[in-house]
């Protein structure tokens, strides 16, 4: 069985066709623009985002000239918005992991921090949903409901209403040993967990769609990082890898139980198949991608390999 794979990022969605073989069958990326302002502010397009997943899909697909029997969809992980459950329309931009403007509300929760550390495996940053959350709320519209974009694109090509545990964990509102949204985190941030979508494996079907010809079903999600740990074959405690995109990010697998880290870290889900939960450390470096862009936008660089 075919499968296309398809990366929402923050600068571009790319698309592959894969046979059973792990052959590379067909590809298609489409570029998406984030945009930057004075006050910390980075949103993107919501209808652009998923425009971009439908256009790559379709070009890998053409590509490939081959049938496909699954979709499986990775993520931004922390980049929100707020939309309407009854049609999916968006009510609100995609506020990127990048954006800064909930520090805030890290700084009115800053009392909690050590409490939702220990229970999330995060540090309260305005990198994570959950102050995003709370900010889009308090600032924005309280109308509809607010969730990662991957909820979002997975109800518009299936209508279901689903995260992954490993996107989940990258919210500040998951209970990390309990794999399930945690009433006292999600009580200081102010959000009902009733609104939130129903926690998936990271590979199990959970709808079906036609957005890319006939009907399959969407079988596979995860975070972006944490997809790129299991294709990289980090299995085993101990097995690490480091990714270079728009920021720089290096994960190890931990095993079946979450490791809270002392030296600046944070500890997170990197899968769950058939119920069973593999956890992993991750340390980030958030710009690296868009500071080599500024380098060789402003002319000290030509090109990234002048920095080698």
């Amino acid at each position: 069985m075919n499968v296309l794979a398809i990366d929402q990022g923050t600068s571009s969605t790319k698309a592959l066709v894969v046979s059973p073989a792990g052959d590379i069958l067909g590809a298609g990326e489409v570029p998406v623009h984030p945009r930057a302002c004075n006050d910390g502010a980075v949103e993107q397009d919501p209808e652009e985002l998923l425009t971009s997943v439908l256009v790559a899909g379709h070009q890998a697909l053409a590509q490939s000239g081959a049938a496909i029997g699954a979709v499986g969809l990775a993520n931004q992980g922390e980049t929100i918005l707020a939309w309407e459950r009854a049609n999916g329309r968006p009510l609100t931009a995609a506020i990127s992991w990048q954006d800064r403007r909930a520090t805030s509300v890290c700084n009115e929760l800053a009392a909690h921090g050590t409490r939702l550390r220990f229970l999330t495996g995060l540090p309260l940053d305005p990198y994570f949903a959950a102050p995003k959350i709370r900010w889009l709320r308090d600032h924005i519209t309280r109308a509809g409901v607010c969730t990662t974009t991957d909820a979002w694109l997975v109800y518009r090509l299936t209508g279901a209403y689903v995260t992954d545990a490993a996107t989940a964990s990258r919210t500040a509102l998951l209970d990390l040993d309990a794999v399930a949204w945690s009433p006292e985190v999600c009580g200081l941030f102010e959000i009902d967990p009733g609104t939130l979508p129903a926690i998936v494996g990271c590979a199990e079907p959970v709808g079906e769609t036609t957005a890319f010809g006939t009907r399959v079903p969407v079988a596979g999600l995860a975070v972006d990082q944490q997809a790129a740990l299991f294709a990289e074959g980090c299995f085993r405690s101990g097995d690490a890898k480091c990714t270079y995109g728009t920021g720089a990010f290096l994960l190890a697998t931990v095993g079946a139980r979450a490791v809270r880290s002392t030296t600046g870290l944070v500890s997170c889900v990197a899968w769950q198949l058939a119920g069973e939960t593999t956890y992993c450390m991750d340390g980030q470096v958030y710009t690296v991608g868009a500071a080599v862009d500024w380098l060789r936008r402003v002319g000290l660089v030509q090109d990234a390999t002048d920095l080698d």
